[in-house]
């Protein structure tokens, strides 16, 4: 029994190695076997054991702090009891699939493409909570534009993404798999249960796809990784076939990928290469996930094999290296080389490994080089903008404060990946020179909204300016204008525009400067020779003089036109002027410091989102439109005596549908019983945090001591980035419970 034993944690062992959990897992249970083998005992006589402290057993129907969670079990996905659990409601995605097809389905781009599949500590880490965490240094992607599919893989045999992946994902355009796995022993039992017969292949394949379309997800990765009876292959085949026909009814963009694991003959053989052995199972879904340990010429033999669906083979690559061609790590770029070269598909298994490894000097900068050698090898995989309103506030979903309009709201760590809004297409610019202007996503500086801004820094020359490219569009300008919105603060002379490309259906490229509102004919006479077109803009508000944040908005006209990239363009407001604020350096440099804060694109200055029926609002339908409940409610006491309220707030428009705003910030403010007056002392507002669907979970929330009721605010957020005035927000007041 102990070899038995031992035999299995070596094979788990050996597949996964990397992961320093089974690393520990493996010396820790060889003491405690070697122990046992040898009657020594294992805990010291000086050592006492401390008392069970073990959390009650998990209940998903109880309610508690919004989780994302997998499904272990046939049973438990047979029963659909998923959606009798109190998280379900909280583990739906609302953000829909970002696409510039009118009827909303986007195809998969015929070109080579990048999945990437998210393997790490077992899946479901600070990702887990859906309100977010407290863990500012949580993994995180931001290179969205990079990726066309992104896998959520965990070893439980039902992965569901949790909702912050999707809604990221999403806005990016970047569709969502869940993971579907059989392995070991226990793998073949389940797998037995599927395969039983082809009724029951159906079933779990119609269960599967009904939680995909119900979380807001795109589809699934099948990972058969276990030896299977020949005879159960017809019925294997029927469950993939009906998978994959059941997705596309019900969702036509989904996509159903074969995992290259067990062969048509029955047998567990990773083939590492599209042939006879697999390729069943490829034409009768969407794509296929092929092994890790190819050759060199196996790639363009797969792609032989797939004929017109080449770019459906994604050809795996470990980014731990172990065993992948290239190596991994640092020479991923290698391998995509050769697959780029070969006319198909690659999958980025765990490129969490700069995360994990903690590779120098710091994530930030790590996963910038590295996703820079996948651009340098890959090419840009995403567009945008490619529909109105755009809008970004740079914020990758963690930071150490949070702002709404230039107002600070937060001032302690923070993750959310929901949160992310449409990230800027940066290069890396790490290993510049220190004295060239530096460009990144700084988390310390105040940010205008949400947690991040876009920062530059160094020297530039007084009649010189300098471009970063922000986004890589393809947004059709009609005859109507476009109204270009930004915030930025700066030092001195520093000041920032923005560099609009255009080109026409018969290839004419036009280029236009949003410039900044200092020194406005100095700017025109000095940029007419760079730029088709010079703007000055029509409405600069100072937002606040002590924040210094100033907004600037320009409208464009550009009929026939494709918006297809937008750059920030830094230059000094005035050159050359004696007296100036900032120190004039050798050779005439000066340094140079800016910060831009968001920008907003949209076709009208007022909010397009809401239906004709709230026409007469500015942008946002009134408090009263909107109901808002509590339940669960829970009243109990801390350690220090003071009283502690939990309870879940749900809302929704009376009339209309609320899906049409994206995100809801939470406030509380406590409200003190007051005998002077004849209403309340108010305590101040607080933010508690923020929701992508009409509910949040209040956890522990501690009361004031002579605390009368409680007063929830949930502040509208739009697409365009607004927030509505929390003067004019719904609200809920809750009276406290006597003693």
């Amino acid at each position: 029994m102990l070899d038995r034993f031992r035999a299995y944690i070596r094979r788990t062992y050996d597949r996964h190695r990397h992961r320093p959990t089974f690393r520990f897992l493996k010396l820790l249970l060889h003491f405690f076997l070697s122990a046992i083998m040898e009657g020594v005992v294992v805990s010291p006589s000086h050592v006492q054991p401390e008392p069970s402290s073990d959390p009650p057993p998990f209940d998903p129907k109880q309610p508690g702090v919004p989780i994302s969670y997998p499904l272990k079990t046939l049973e438990e996905l047979e029963s659909r009891s998923y959606f009798d659990s109190f998280h379900y409601p909280f583990n739906k995605s609302r953000v829909k699939l970002q696409s510039a097809k009118s009827d909303g389905s986007p195809l998969m781009p015929q070109r080579p493409r990048i999945l990437v599949c998210h393997d790490m500590q077992g899946g479901y880490v600070d990702d887990k909570w859906i309100q977010g965490g407290s863990n500012a240094d949580a993994y995180s992607i931001w290179h969205w534009y990079l990726i066309d599919v992104f896998v959520y893989f965990s070893h439980s045999l039902v992965t569901l993404p949790p909702p912050c992946w999707t809604n990221t994902a999403h806005k990016h355009g970047v569709k969502v798999l869940g993971t579907f796995i059989f392995e070991w022993d226990e793998g073949r039992i389940m797998a037995n249960k599927l395969l039983a017969t082809k009724e029951s292949a159906h079933m779990y394949a119609e269960r599967l796809s009904e939680l995909a379309v119900a979380l807001g997800f795109d589809g699934w990765l099948l990972n058969f990784e276990i030896s299977l009876d020949v005879g159960q292959i017809p019925n294997l085949k029927e469950f993939v076939r009906h998978l994959t026909l059941t997705m596309h009814s019900s969702l036509p963009s989904s996509l159903v990928i074969w995992y290259d694991s067990v062969c048509i003959d029955g047998s567990l053989s990773w083939q590492n290469q599209l042939n006879g052995d697999n390729k069943p199972f490829f034409d009768l879904c969407d794509g296929i996930f092929m092994n890790y340990t190819w050759k060199e010429s196996y790639p363009h033999d797969s792609a032989l094999v797939a004929g017109d669906r080449k770019f459906d083979v994604y050809m795996g690559i470990d980014v731990f290296g172990r065993g992948t061609f290239g190596g991994g790590q640092w020479t991923t770029n290698v391998a995509l080389d050769v697959l780029k070269k070969s006319d198909v598909s690659a999958a980025l298994f765990a490129p969490g490994w700069v995360y994990e490894t903690r590779q120098p000097p710091n994530f930030e900068t790590a996963q910038n080089r590295w996703w820079s050698l996948v651009e340098q090898s890959w090419g840009i995989s995403q567009k945008y903008p490619k529909l109105l309103p755009f809008y970004s506030d740079f914020d990758q979903g963690r930071g150490y404060h949070i702002s709404i309009d230039g107002v600070q709201i937060l001032e302690t760590p923070w993750n959310n990946i929901s949160s992310q809004s449409c990230q800027p297409f940066l290069k890396f610019s790490g290993d510049a020179p220190e004295d060239k202007i530096r460009v990144y996503v700084d988390f310390e500086e105040t940010s205008y909204n949400g947690g991040g801004n876009i920062t530059f820094k160094g020297t530039l020359g007084d009649d010189a300016y300098f471009t970063s490219r922000l986004f890589v569009g393809e947004l059709d300008f009609g005859d109507s204008p476009v109204y270009f919105a930004y915030s930025m603060k700066s030092e001195g002379n520093s000041v920032i525009g923005l560099s609009l490309e255009f080109l026409s259906a018969t290839g004419e490229k036009r280029s236009v400067l949003l410039a900044s509102q200092r020194n406005a004919l100095l700017a025109l006479n000095r940029f007419s020779s760079h730029f088709n077109i010079v703007i000055m803009p029509h409405l600069v508000t100072n937002m606040d003089t002590l924040s210094g944040w100033i907004m600037q908005e320009s409208s464009v006209v550009m009929d026939g036109y494709t918006l297809i990239a937008i750059h920030a363009v830094c230059y000094l407001a005035n050159p050359n002027v004696e007296g100036s604020q900032i120190a004039h350096e050798v050779q005439n440099e000066s340094k140079y410091s800016a910060v831009l804060g968001h920008l907003n694109i949209r076709t009208c200055s007022q909010n397009p989102n809401l239906p004709p029926s709230y026409a007469v609002f500015t942008d946002f339908p009134p408090s009263t439109s909107w109901s808002i409940v509590s339940k669960y409610i829970n009243w109990s006491w801390n350690s220090e005596k003071m009283k502690k309220l939990s309870t879940k707030l749900l809302w929704q428009l009376k009339s209309g549908n609320g899906d049409m705003f994206p995100s809801f910030n939470i406030y509380v403010q406590k409200l003190m019983d007051s005998k002077v007056s004849n209403g309340f002392l108010k305590e101040e507002i607080e933010y508690i945090g923020s929701a992508e669907v009409e509910a949040y979970y209040i956890s522990d929330l501690v009361l004031s001591s002579g605390s009368h009721a409680i007063k929830f605010i949930i502040q509208i957020c739009n697409h365009d980035g607004a927030s509505q005035k929390l003067e004019d927000s719904p609200f809920l007041v809750i009276q406290v419970q006597d003693s």
